[in-house]
Order: structure tokens, then sequence, then C-alpha cells
């Protein structure tokens, strides 16, 4: 099995003092921003790299980290594991519009409060995350 280091992270910003947080569509499903950390790059700045890269929002910061998940899966005969780290980013008042990465089977993003977000991602590892987030921002 080879094994796969990635970096993601639940951006969010305020609005009328609610938290929402940024999710994609990817290949058809809800999702948080991630992707694999390349070489020579902290954990950190592949978080950043790759939420920058799938939303178009850019001069975002890490706030803390958050927590790491962990799934297998198979793709073209080859079977994976792949740990994902992850991390509250914060927007920084970002009030334009993001640009998915298509390139990337990213369609749509769209700003969510978070127990709509907890209710719409696709994946069980991710409701764990957006709980982490949800911790973290209403302390």
């Amino acid at each position: 099995m080879l094994r796969i280091k990635a970096a993601g992270g639940v951006l969010f910003r305020y609005k009328n003092s609610l938290a929402e947080i940024l999710l994609i569509k990817r290949n058809g499903f809800w999702d948080l921003p991630k992707g694999k950390v390349e070489n020579r790059e902290s954990i950190e700045e592949a978080a950043i790299r790759e939420v920058e890269e799938e939303t178009g929002v850019e001069n975002i910061s890490i706030k803390s980290y958050l927590c790491e998940t962990y799934h297998e899966y198979v793709q073209n005969g080859t079977s994976y594991g792949k740990t994902t780290y992850w991390y509250l980013m914060d927007a920084n008042g970002f009030n334009g519009t993001t640009t998915p990465q298509l390139d990337e089977g990213i369609t749509e993003t769209e700003w969510v409060h978070l127990k709509k977000a907890f209710t719409i991602a696709h994946f069980e590892n991710l409701k764990s995350v957006i709980g982490e987030a949800h911790k973290s921002l209403y302390k």
C-alpha cells in the first residue's frame, strides 16, 4: 500500500455574527479543500496552497490545527492509505467571488453555516473535521 500525506482546511468567515465555512463540490460530492503535500513543502504550506488553489480565496491564514483523518482507497489497481492533516483557516474578511478549480473536478464552492455543512458533507470523516472546527470556533 502506498502512503500519501495530504493537508487541507476548514476555511471560515463570519457573516451576521455566525460562522460560515467554504465547501467545495468535487466529483458531485460536497467536500472540504485538501490535497497532497509536495516535496520540500511543510504540511501547513500545503494546506494553505491547496485551499487557495481549490477555492480561489487568497491571503488566508491558519488559526489552529484541528485533527487528522485517514482513509484507504484503490485507484487504477493500486491501494493507497491517505492521512490528511486539517487546519482551521481564516478567510480574513474575504467577501469576493470564489473560483472552483475545474481541472481538479471541483464544479462549485459554497459558503454555508456549520450546521448545514455538517448535514451536506458527503464523507463521514469530514463530519468529524467540521465538528472539530465548530468546537474551535465556539469555545
